[in-house]
């Protein structure tokens, strides 16, 4: 029999065991009771999940010598020897445990891995069958909690569904027993395999508070809100270390979290304190391989791997955690190969076929992904992520893919008939403009994927719904955004996220994907600011304060800054940051010392190695750099006084004087000068505000993010009527400000009111860079490019006004016709036909149809002849009398 036709046939007998079970569930369940509580054998678990297993295994050992009944005796014990590494051991103790209670299907699932991790992977596949035989033959015998769930992970092992498994057993057993501490930990793991991190947490939290102190369940808790509650997590794996200082799992998250950090020296350490516990976990030699990656040691990332499975030779684990972790560091390619390497060894192995979905879509190869997602699917309905792509494909059938310049662009229709050519257009630009200056020769298509859904967004890059924070992502050769339509409230540049994200692209292949988070980004918010002064995080009042304050963070430890922050401002903070580090090696050192640090990146150096061969001593660039920073954020406002004042005691409503008398004697202070113009504006007192407006926008012309003093000093000359003097600090503020969208159609009422048509068509320009959504702008758009007689702008401004639903589309197309013809494009015919389709009796329309028909040259009569005619069938001659075929 084929292995595939083992697995089917095993497969389908745990569904008749499954189905036995529950009917023997049906209507109440005599023989699944619940044990009365042994305070000796609640001991010996707290001293398994305290770490105290040698402690653990006499005591379990005495008791089972005294002929103390049950197999939880001997679950125990293995578990603590298996906890330091004792597989053989652990082995022999249920081994023995079975040879006392033959029909306990716990003791023989709980042997499978251990006899695997022990080198016994027979003796594996043997119990995994007397376990199917077992419940088959009798299924009323287990029925209890502990059996449900022992019985539910051997199904799980075998690729039953999880759903079924979830429902019918997990949830059974906590019917049972509401507070069964095992059927809770299976379900949150089982969640967590599944993607479904809401039921994860959920079930957690509710183990948790019965088991505050169980680490397996904090661990759980920790990893299922990783993402969504980062702080929380961190007080969880705390907790869990604190309840057992030797908890493994927890040892070896803490290490992950390094490893995702590029915190290495931590995650070695961590590592070292995990093999003083266990040498022979195969799992901690998988990490250890992974940590030999990712600081460029292929030979000892071989050889931890060979110990990974020298015990289970074909265990799919082993290769899916390591391509697992390399994916997360962007190296898909070698990550895609390790799991396929663990689909070779375990051909159903779910994880590995999941992961590699994901792989195969970051890397372009949406065929292959597809179709590996569908036969997941088949097998699993109930995995969120595969679920979750699935959904996302119908959606992504209907949209459009645009091609130039090798970028293939997938946009949804309307959207791409806007603005399609300005994304096409951006890109190439970027392109031209970035691999020369990195000395890149880019190969290969690069994907694009804009989606004007948050969630279809979230789903694509990260598998998952929900995730906010992110403008755009790029995995290598393929880039995800959110488009303008998903960003009304907060809108953001998407000209310069593309730019940020192809930057990405250019320094990725460069180094062959072995980037540090902190360079990554740094480079791209850098070369964001070189392409337009608008775009890219620059110096605003709080960085100021930080890097005055001592808190910079330091070279070596910057990607860090990106995995944890405070905040949403201190994550901003962390890419600004990253961003002047790269400015100040560009100005101390130049263009071509970085690109030789890429290089060195991609021949397998450390970024710190790569810095000190190319530039200098770390410890030097370090003192350097903090003495640049402090010199950027010294001239920043450098006339202004930014101490933040207490101003609670001058501030009265009874005497507004106060304020300013304090302001008089500190004439430079942004906190008194903040106050006392919205003290005036307040009082509508807008000739007073002026100046004290004036002062803070001069002393600080750069600041344009919010916050900024701009668009107090336009709304103080708007109340004057000083329109000239509006428009004049408006155009200033959104040269420099990149997503004002408020402030930039208010320059458009403007300028159209001054009829600075060629203004208003900058303006139209830089708003489109941010929402080319909005329908109103282009009938602006079309009136100044008509009255500047710019063809090209007018064209673009009536497609875009069709594309969004204009009220009148009659005139659209007529007018998009007129500029045709006047540009001798044959497209003018089309037009005014659609126009004369919608308004048949538009009579400008007849008139210039009639026109452009007169101006075609006349039909050949050759062209009217038929050609290859039936010697039977009429002939229809132009002016004819008599209907053809009649």
């Amino acid at each position: 029999m084929t292995h595939s036709a083992t697995e089917r046939r095993t497969a389908t007998m745990l569904r008749l065991v499954i189905a036995a079970l529950v009917l023997c569930s049906v209507g109440g369940n005599l023989f699944a009771q619940t044990r009365p509580a042994d305070p000796d054998l609640a001991g010996l678990l707290k001293l398994l999940r305290t770490g105290e297993y040698h402690r653990c295994v006499v005591a379990a050992t005495e008791a089972i010598d005294r002929r103390t009944f049950g197999e939880d005796w001997y679950l125990v014990k293995a578990e603590a020897q298996a906890a330091v590494g004792q597989y053989a051991e652990a082995l022999e103790t249920l081994q023995a445990g079975i040879q006392r209670y033959n029909w306990s299907i716990r003791l023989k699932e709980r042997g499978i891995d251990i006899a695997r991790y022990a080198g016994q992977a027979d003796q594996a596949a043997v119990w995994h069958a007397e376990i199917l035989d077992a419940a088959g033959r009798a299924p009323w015998r287990y029925t209890d909690s502990d059996n449900l769930v022992a019985l539910g992970r051997a199904a799980i092992a075998n690729g039953i569904d999880a759903r079924q498994v979830l429902e019918q057993l997990y949830d059974r057993a906590l019917k049972q027993s509401p507070k069964h501490r095992d059927a809770w930990l299976a379900s949150g793991v089982l969640a967590l395999l599944k993607q479904d991190l809401q039921l994860a947490s959920d079930t957690f939290r509710a183990a948790v508070k019965e088991y505050p102190s169980d680490p397996d369940l904090l661990l759980g808790l920790a990893r299922s809100l990783e993402y969504s509650e980062p702080e929380r997590a961190a007080v969880s794996i705390t907790q869990a270390l604190e309840a057992n200082p030797k908890h493994l799992p927890s040892i070896l998250y803490r290490a992950e979290q390094a490893l995702d950090a590029e915190r290495y020296t931590d995650a070695e350490e961590f590592l070292r304190q995990a093999l003083e516990i266990n040498g022979n976990w195969p799992d901690l030699w998988a990490t250890m391989s992974i940590l030999a990656t990712l600081t460029n040691d292929p030979r000892g990332a071989e050889a931890a791997r060979d110990k990974a499975l020298a015990s289970w030779a074909m265990n799919p684990r082993i290769d899916y955690l390591i391509g697992r972790k390399l994916s997360q560091k962007y190296r898909f390619t070698e990550g895609a190969g390790h799991q396929k390497q663990a689909l070779q060894f375990e051909p159903a192995y779910l994880p590995a076929k999941i992961q590699l979905v994901q792989d195969l879509l970051r890397l372009g190869q949406e065929n292959d992904a597809w179709k590996l997602a569908d036969a997941v699917h088949e097998v699993d309905g109930y995995d969120v992520q595969v679920y979750n792509l699935l959904e996302l494909r119908d959606k992504l059938a209907g949209y459009v893919t645009l091609e130039r310049d090798g970028f293939l662009v997938r946009m949804e229709k309307r959207e791409a008939d806007v603005y399609g050519d300005d994304v096409l257009q951006l890109l190439s630009q970027a392109k031209a403009t970035l691999c020369q200056k990195y000395g890149l020769d880019l190969a290969g298509p690069i994907a694009v994927e804009i989606y004007p859904e948050p969630n279809d967004f979230a789903v694509k890059t990260f598998g998952m719904p929900g995730a906010s924070g992110y403008l755009g992502v790029c995995f290598g050769k393929v880039i995800t955004a959110n488009s303008p339509a998903s960003q009304a409230e907060h809108p953001a540049n998407w000209q310069a996220v593309l730019w940020h994200e192809f930057c990405h692209v250019v320094t990725l292949e460069k180094t062959r994907n072995r980037m540090p988070r902190w360079l990554s980004e740094g480079i791209s918010v850098y070369e964001e600011r070189q392409a337009n002064e608008a775009w890219g995080e620059r110096m605003t009042p709080r960085y100021r304060e930080w890097i005055l304050s001592g808190r910079l963070t330091p070279i070596d430890q910057m990607s860090s800054a990106f995995l944890s922050p405070e905040s949403p401002l201190h994550l901003q903070f962390a890419y600004y940051q990253s961003s002047l580090v790269v400015q100040y090696l560009m100005e101390l050192y130049g263009l071509e010392k970085l690109q030789e640090v890429l290089t060195d990146l991609a021949g397998g150096l450390s970024i710190n190695m790569a810095l000190e061969r190319r530039m200098a001593p770390l410890v030097q660039l370090d003192q350097e750099f903090q003495e640049y920073a402090r010199e950027e954020a010294r001239q920043f406002g450098p006339d202004l006084d930014w101490q933040d004042y207490d101003l609670s005691a001058v501030i009265s409503d009874d005497d507004p004087d106060r304020l300013a008398g304090w302001v008089a004697e500190h004439p430079d202070s942004v906190t008194g000068l903040t106050a006392l113009v919205q003290q005036y504006i307040d009082h509508r007192e807008w000739r007073k505000a002026l100046p004290v407006a004036e002062k803070l926008v001069t002393a600080a012309p750069g600041f344009a993010a919010s916050g900024s003093f701009y668009p107090v000093l336009a709304r103080i000359y708007r109340e004057l009527g000083e329109t000239v003097a509006e428009q004049r600090v408006l155009e200033e503020y959104t040269q420099r400000a990149d997503a004002a969208v408020a402030h930039l159609l208010r320059l458009m009422e403007v300028q159209r009111d001054s009829a600075n048509w060629t203004g208003l068509l900058a303006s139209v320009t830089k708003l489109r860079a941010i929402n080319p959504l909005i329908p109103t702008v282009y009938r602006l758009a079309a009136t100044a490019a008509e009255e500047t007689q710019n063809r090209e702008a007018a064209i673009i401004a009536w497609r875009s006004q069709l594309a969004l639903d204009t009220d009148d589309r009659a005139e659209a197309h007529f007018r998009l016709a007129r500029l045709w013809q006047q540009a001798g494009d044959v497209r003018a015919k089309r037009e005014v036909l659609m126009a004369l389709e919608i308004a048949p009796r538009y009579r400008a329309a007849q008139d210039l149809l009639v026109q452009i028909v007169a101006a075609e040259p006349p039909v050949p009569a050759s062209a009217l002849q038929p050609q290859n005619r039936s010697p039977d069938r009429p002939v229809f001659v132009p002016g004819q009398t008599g209907t053809p075929g009649f």
